[in-house]
């Protein structure tokens, strides 16, 4: 069962107004939703997490710098592409935004074209990182549910033990573990052991 999104907006965060009307207004010209924000402190009051979006991002802003708040989004696991823009770019800055994690890194002022390409590609971009980024939540939130004991033993099913192995591991009965894995059948609603398996590995589920 996969997780039905809405369409990507672009959060242009910036304090420069100038350049968000700018932005806005050449973003409307291809049709593509955008919400402005003049600090970053304002954007991170007002976005929707569960809303799949692009940010564009200057990097030197009053509060919290671009890089901080790329910092943030990255700490709360917001998958949004993030776009770096400065009119005091460097070699050394570009650097540090792609080692954040941003996926481009634009100079003021910008050729238009540029900006349209890079953005509408990271609109398709984050469509498919939010949905994967929602199974993994969705993944999560089937094992919440287990006690630390059933955790343990999931852990060694993922690790490809047998019941009894698992017994060994847990000085417990093999009887006991198979009681444990029905459980965590039940609890997360798998088909069974083994496709439950399949989705932690499949999105990187720790647990």
């Amino acid at each position: 069962m996969t997780t039905t999104l809405p369409a990507p907006v672009v959060h242009i965060v910036d304090d420069d107004e100038a350049h968000r009307r700018s932005l806005v207004f050449l973003l409307q010209t291809v049709g593509v939703q955008a919400l402005t924000y003049p600090d970053a402190a304002g954007f991170l009051a007002e976005f929707d997490p569960g809303e799949p979006g692009v940010v564009v991002v200057d990097v030197r802003m009053p509060g919290l710098s671009g890089f901080q708040l790329q910092e943030e989004l990255s700490e709360r696991e917001y998958p949004a592409p993030v776009i770096f823009c400065s009119a005091h770019g460097d070699i050394p800055m570009s650097v540090r935004a792609m080692r954040l994690g941003a996926v481009d890194f634009l100079e003021k002022p910008y050729e238009p074209q540029r900006m349209l390409d890079v953005v509408q590609d990271q609109l398709r971009e984050a469509e498919q990182c939010f949905a994967a980024h929602a199974e993994r939540l969705r993944v999560r939130g089937r094992v919440a549910s287990l006690t630390p004991r059933e955790r343990e033993v999931l852990r060694l099913v993922v690790d490809g033990r047998s019941s009894q192995l698992i017994a060994r591991d847990l000085g417990t009965s093999v009887k006991t573990v198979d009681v444990h894995r029905a459980r965590i059948k039940a609890k997360t609603g798998s088909e069974s052991l083994g496709t439950l398996v399949r989705d932690l590995l499949l999105h990187g589920v720790e647990f």
